[in-house]
Parts: C-alpha cells; sequence; structure tokens
C-alpha cells in the first residue's frame, strides 16, 4: 500500500502534546494524518505502545450524540491505553472529543476504503495492541463487506476473549449482535417492514462478531427517533422464520432478542453480564419465544406478544437472566401490520 503522510497544522506546534493558544479557546490536540489506498489513518496522542491492564465489556450505543459517561466508561474500561476507532467514513471526528474527556494514552482511527485493508499488517498490529475498539456509526453493509470472515474480525474477536472492551453506535451498534441488519439494500422503515415481514430490504447477516451475552441476540438504534420499535420486532420475527434459533439436534429454539436503543443513549455491558444505561433516553430490551402467528410475503406481519423491559438512565440490565431494575415492563404486538404498545394492566 502507497501513503501519503499529512501532518496537520497543529502537529508542527510539538509532538502529541496539548496546545492551548488562548483561555478563551478550545485546546488543540495534534494529530498525524495519512492517506492511503486503503485506508486513511490518523494518530492523535502518543505513537509509542503502552501496555495497560483491561476489563471487558462492550459499550451499546444507539447514535446521535455521543455520551461522555459511556466514553468515560470505556477509556476506564481500557486502563487508559490505546484506542482503535474503526470507520468506513469520516475522519478523526472522535479525536477532540475523546481528547477532551481524557484519561486515555491515544486515539487512532482507520478509515477502511475496501476488503483488501482488512489484511493490512499496521492495521492488524494496531488491533493487535489496542486497549480498546470502537465501531463508529456509518453504513452497516460497509463494516460487514469490509471485515466478515477476515483477520480484522479474527483480531476483534480475540481482543474481546481476552478482555478488550468493545463497542459500537449506530451502524457500529448493529453488527455487534450474534444476529445484524445488515442493510446491503436501501434501509428499511417500520411501515415497510410490517406491511412485507419477507421484504428484501430486510437482510439480517449471522456470524460476525462473537461478543459475549450477545448471543441470540439483534441491535438496532434510533429506534423512537426515527420510528424503527416496530421493524426491530420484525427482524426478530426473521430470526425465527430462517430457522436461526434452533440450534442443531433436538434442543428447543432459542427466544428470539433484540436490543432497540435510541439515540444519545447507550447501554454500557460489564463483563459479568450486568448493565448500566447512560444518556436521557431509553433502551428496549425485547424477548418472544414463539414464531409469528402470520408471516408470508406480500402480506401484514401479525407477531404477539413481544415481552419487552424499557429502561432510562440510571435502570440496571442482567443479561444473564434477561432481567433489570428500575425499568418498566410492557408489551408490543403487531397484528396485521399494526404496531402496538401495551402497558401492563
Amino acid at each position: 500500500m502507497s501513503v501519503r503522510p499529512v501532518i496537520g497544522v497543529s502537529a508542527v506546534l510539538g509532538a502529541c502534546v496539548l496546545a492551548v493558544t488562548s483561555a478563551s479557546q478550545e485546546p488543540v490536540w495534534p494529530t498525524t494524518v495519512t492517506r492511503g489506498e486503503l485506508y486513511d489513518h490518523y494518530l492523535t496522542g502518543s505513537e509509542a505502545d503502552v501496555t495497560r491492564a483491561t476489563t471487558g465489556g462492550v459499550l451499546l450505543a444507539g447514535g446521535g450524540t455521543d455520551q461522555p459517561d459511556a466514553f468515560k466508561w470505556l477509556f476506564a474500561h481500557a486502563g487508559g491505553g490505546d484506542i482503535v476507532v474503526l470507520r468506513a467514513s469520516g475522519a478523526d471526528g472522535y479525536h477532540p472529543f475523546a481528547m477532551k474527556i481524557g484519561g486515555l494514552d491515544s486515539i487512532e482511527s482507520f478509515v477502511v476504503k475496501s476488503r483488501e485493508a482488512a489484511s493490512d499488517p499496521k492495521l492488524l498490529e494496531r488491533l493487535g495492541r489496542a486497549e480498546a475498539i470502537f465501531f463508529a456509526g456509518g453504513d452497516q453493509s460497509k463494516y460487514v463487506t469490509f471485515f466478515k470472515d477476515t483477520p480484522v474480525e479474527t483480531m476483534v474477536n480475540n481482543a474481546a476473549a481476552r478482555g478488550v472492551p468493545v463497542g459500537g453506535t449506530s451502524a457500529g451498534l448493529a453488527i455487534l449482535g450474534e444476529f445484524s441488519y445488515s442493510a446491503m439494500r436501501s434501509s428499511i422503515t417500520t411501515a415497510q417492514a410490517l406491511a412485507d415481514p419477507l421484504s428484501p430490504d430486510i437482510t439480517i447477516d449471522r456470524d460476525f462478531l462473537s461478543l459475549k451475552y450477545l448471543d441470540g441476540l439483534i441491535t438496532d438504534s434510533h429506534v423512537v427517533e426515527r420510528g424503527r420499535l416496530g421493524r426491530t420486532v420484525a427482524f426478530m420475527a426473521r430470526l425465527h422464520q430462517d430457522g436461526w434459533l434452533k440450534p442443531s439436534g433436538t434442543a428447543a429454539a432459542r427466544p428470539a432478542r433484540a436490543l432497540a436503543i435510541d439515540r444519545e443513549t447507550a447501554v454500557l455491558l460489564e463483563r459479568d453480564g450486568t448493565a448500566t444505561v447512560v444518556g436521557p433516553n431509553t433502551a428496549y430490551f425485547m424477548e418472544s419465544p414463539q414464531a409469528p402467528q402470520q408471516y408470508r410475503a406480500g402480506a401484514p406481519l401479525s407477531y404477539h406478544p413481544i415481552r419487552v423491559y424499557r429502561v432510562k438512565r440510571g435502570s440496571t440490565f442482567n443479561f444473564t437472566t434477561w432481567s433489570g431494575t428500575g425499568g418498566q415492563s410492557l408489551t408490543f404486538e403487531i397484528r396485521d401490520g399494526v404496531f402496538q404498545e401495551r402497558l401492563p394492566s
């Protein structure tokens, strides 16, 4: 790969040290930019590797404005080490945000342009030494296309297995569960998904990342803001209909489960399966052990009841028992393509 280093103006002010031009201005953190055919690379902080003790966990964020409390959690679980951000669009947008929060040695972003990048030695070396890995928002179909069944997938799964925290927001959230809405075509709306649950725009993938406690789970983001709760239920129905919840042999099928998170909100999953919620909005833990009542091409979906636990800031949830405290139990129902939310009587 041919690369062309580009040193930002701030970099000439000193080697990765905080530069403050005046008390009234935002600090400037020097960033080194290297542009290449496979990816663009941005580094802020120390180029040298540090080795820090990490604590495993998963940051699951619903998109929109990132929550400082969520990233303080991530940096603490990373032991203040080196953070690698993977993305398929954008640039170094997380760097000023992260450096302002503080408590990390460096942050670097790889803006990947092709599947070939997933075998690049530098990218793999940085993932191998990272104390945290985070998938930015954007287009999850590119993450599946660029990273599934590649050395990057192996590196991320191995990192998580040895206790490196992993996270993602919006499109990055979409790929964290065992099942992923890969959005290989246009992004489907709730109205479209409920009118035709076999729509070709419902593209579900599986067996990409393998993160503890996220087996049997599909995720969705921006769910209240963009009216997506109904489509999340349609994704759950597809898991039943495609037989992806049925293990080999005679064992019973697993329940379909989903985690649907609204914007500006994050679920912080600890290594013991417990989780807390930060941010101003809501997250929904959804479960159904049964298949949909009506599921055929061109016909509206019927699927009920879906057990739901709605959580807000300060609520907790246990992924091992699929139960929570401080939230609210309710039921979702889809009858002839109409979504209804029912509170307990």
